[in-house]
């Protein structure tokens, strides 16, 4: 079987670019973001593995997977999943609802 690719779309490597901006300039330091980068990747992979694992978004082809304060959302196509967002759930909802044409 072939392996499943992962597509970032650009909105969600913007918001993943500043929320790890935010805890750079927050904690003074890159640790923290690596240590979510790292966790982001696992997550990922599980996705990969495991393309049903999120919960389905109602009236959408979207799936949520939520880990620690934060979200991936995604989609699934044959062979590949793109992930459409990554959200810090302490962020008022309505504004991914807003993002994401929901």
């Amino acid at each position: 079987m072939d392996e499943v690719k992962v597509i970032w779309t650009h909105i969600a490597v913007r918001q993943r670019n500043l929320i790890f901006d935010y805890w750079n300039n927050r904690n003074k330091s890159t640790a923290y973001s690596k240590k979510l980068k790292l966790l982001l990747k696992q997550k990922t992979n599980i996705i990969k593995e495991h393309s049903d694992i999120g919960k389905h978004i109602k009236h959408s082809s979207l799936r949520v997977l939520f880990f620690s304060n934060y979200s991936i959302i995604y989609t699934k196509d044959i062979g590949h999943i793109y992930i459409m967002g990554f959200w810090d759930n302490r962020q008022n909802p309505r504004k991914l609802h807003d993002l994401l044409g929901l």
